[in-house]
């Protein structure tokens, strides 16, 4: 009998890296850190490439990175679903590396905006063309967003996991999506190819395929 229930346990490396975090949550909770300081030491590699993914300088995606568990350890108390506490965390890197990035850009405008100086004739600073968009651009981006996330919320559910996570970096590590959702790494081009597929039948059928197909 002993033997049989031996032969239950599950070896931890076959234990995702989603369920690894949420068992990290619950043992921090109990006053054992342990489980959080081994998620931390094999998650960081992913957040961090993450964040360089979207533009952050190398140093400044180190901070992103430290930002991120900072806020996970001070909301660690009022986390309601622990198997989430991976998709979290990859999302808040990514919003802390968006942040990151207009920072920089802001900074560049401005150091770009001194070191112009005045207009010689006019005596008034320069100003340096906006990035930002067209209003009729941001709303026609806005319409084409809204449409997408409507229609992705008819995906399946191993559909909708799988694109967030590769959605979150350019380049994503197929290693680590593979842990997070328990895929194995050689299935996860093809479903995300199949995935990619209904999302585009989804939008066909939904009438959006030609605002897309101009977007």
């Amino acid at each position: 009998m002993a033997e049989s229930r031996q032969k239950t346990v599950r070896d931890p490396d076959e234990v995702s890296l989603g369920d690894r975090a949420a068992h990290a949550v619950l043992e921090y909770r109990e006053g054992r850190p342990a489980a959080l300081e081994a998620v931390v030491r094999e998650m960081t590699p992913l957040l961090w490439h993450t964040v360089r993914a979207q533009g952050v300088e190398p140093q400044a995606a180190d901070d992103v990175v430290q930002d991120t568990w900072v806020a996970l350890v001070r909301h660690m108390d009022t986390i309601a679903e622990p198997h989430a506490v991976l998709k979290w965390l990859l999302v808040t890197a990514r919003r802390g590396a968006w942040e990151a990035v207009r920072r920089r850009r802001r900074d560049e405008k401005n150091r770009t905006e001194l070191h112009d100086g005045p207009d010689p004739e006019t005596g008034a600073h320069r100003e340096v063309p906006s990035a930002d968009p067209a209003p009729d651009a941001v709303v026609a981006t806005n319409d084409r967003d809204r449409t997408l996330w409507t229609v992705f919320q008819d995906l399946p559910d191993r559909c909708k996991e799988l694109l967030r996570l590769v959605s979150l970096a350019d380049r994503p590590d197929y290693k680590y999506i593979s842990e997070a959702i328990g895929m194995p790494v050689g299935s996860i081009g093809a479903t995300r190819g199949r995935c990619l597929a209904k999302l585009r039948t989804l939008l066909d059928e939904s009438g959006a395929d030609d605002t897309w197909r101009h977007a």
